[in-house]
């Protein structure tokens, strides 16, 4: 899904393929991936404007939260998200960091991106 629109398109898109998301669409700007009738979208706008990087604190989109096949899924995600660009956030808390009834993982890019898995 990397779009040449820099790490979140191709964390995204390492991530979404992880899960089952096949490619869907593809323009110079940016890329869709799809699973189902459901699809996302990553694109890089040409009006961005200087210095407004992402911030999961600041109003608008926290997180995207996905569901993976069950705890065994979340686990290898969990193994390879490192070598695929991202860091795990509240290892400590691992895998229950959601709460004792919500098993998943959450992880963080380079920009702050925060991505949720959860177990199916």
């Amino acid at each position: 899904m990397g779009t040449g629109s820099g790490p979140v398109g191709r964390l995204l898109g390492w991530l979404l393929g992880s899960l089952g998301w096949e490619p869907y669409q593809e323009w110079p700007a940016g890329r869709s991936r799809r699973l189902g009738e459901t699809y996302v979208v990553v694109e890089r706008s040409s009006a961005l404007r200087p210095g407004a990087g992402h911030d999961r604190m600041r109003p608008g989109l926290n997180h995207p939260a996905f569901r993976a096949r069950g705890r065994a899924a979340v686990d290898a995600l969990a193994q390879e998200a490192p070598a695929h660009g991202w860091a795990p956030l509240f290892p400590e808390r691992h895998p229950y960091a959601g709460g004792l009834g919500h098993y998943a993982l959450y992880l963080e890019d380079a920009d702050g991106f925060e991505a949720e898995v959860v177990a199916g």
